[in-house]
């Protein structure tokens, strides 16, 4: 119980008091979450993609098996909490929103900062790259997901072309794969740039949450909860085995597959109208509850 505790205190702790003052900032100095998302969104988390995966040293191989891995947890779970869901969600729209939130999590704004809280640089790199591929998926998957079948192929490769995120990893590859650095007054900005990234993802996501209105349906919740939180870690376990990921790879894939709810959920269900209220109950809650799976799931991992 003392380890768990520490393992709480050290890494998961310090994100939620981080949040915490993000919804601070909302909640009593009135401080709207818009421009801070822009310079998340455009700046900050570009020079962290680029910075991160340009000076790493991943081979082809542990990009293509980050790749396989990812995509079977977003299949995997998406389809499992579908079929699964039918049984008891007859309401097509509340099926949907249910995949949705159990399908794509929070792989940014949770999982890069405690992967690097938790085990370094490396895990980050590996977890970083994770939420690159994930990132690809909520603009496509996601979008069909939430279109229930009316999905514009052509809509969702736009959005996805106005993520600066995928240009800074298409470039990363292109460093990588030449061996190229940036000249250095280049190199210490971006490096500057992208250390503000993780802070202002928290203290973002902490506006975020205080701007939720959620809507109470409780079996419906229980199951969106029980698919993200312990559908995605059991995923994540048997997955990373079945790539053989190791190391800081297994660390960082399985730690991501077990992260809560991603706030871009609720972008897509209130662009689509499948109950976001729902959808903004579900990434509350699972947000509050991952510390009880993610805390033994950290001891775990650093044995």
């Amino acid at each position: 119980m003392g380890k768990l505790l520490t393992l709480f205190t050290n890494n998961l702790l310090p994100i939620f008091l981080i949040a915490s003052t993000g919804y601070i900032a909302a909640r009593w100095l009135h401080v709207k979450p818009e421009a801070l998302s822009k310079l998340v969104f455009y700046i900050f988390s570009p020079c962290l993609f680029f910075g991160l995966l340009a000076n790493t040293q991943l081979n082809n191989k542990a990009v293509l098996q980050m790749f396989g891995y990812t995509t079977v947890i977003v299949f995997g779970i998406s389809t499992l909490t579908w079929f699964v869901g039918r049984i008891f969600i007859k309401e097509r729209k509340m099926l949907a929103a249910v995949t949705l939130a159990a399908t794509i999590m929070n792989s940014g704004a949770l999982g890069l900062p405690l992967s690097k809280f938790a085990f370094g640089e490396e895990t980050l790199a590996f977890a970083t790259l994770f939420c690159a591929i994930m990132t690809i998926f909520t603009y496509t998957v996601g979008i069909m997901i939430a279109s229930l079948g009316s999905f514009s192929l052509g809509e969702a490769f736009r959005k996805l072309l106005k993520n600066p995120i995928i240009y800074a990893v298409l470039l990363a590859f292109v460093f990588m794969a030449f061996g190229w650095q940036l000249p250095e007054p280049v190199e210490k900005a971006v490096s500057s740039l992208s250390s503000a990234a993780i802070p202002g993802m928290l203290v973002l996501l902490g506006m975020q949450l205080y701007q939720m209105n959620g809507d109470l349906q409780i079996g419906p919740l229980l199951f969106a909860n029980l698919a993200r939180l312990g559908g995605g870690l059991l995923l994540g376990l048997a997955a990373s085995a079945a790539f053989g990921l190791e190391g800081a790879a297994r660390q960082a894939g399985i730690i991501e597959a077990a992260m809560p709810s991603a706030i871009t959920t609720i972008v897509f269900a209130t662009e689509y109208d499948i109950n976001p209220n729902f959808v903004t109950m579900v990434v509350f809650t699972t947000t509050l509850l991952s510390p009880l799976i993610l805390t033994p799931l950290l001891f775990y991992l650093s044995l």
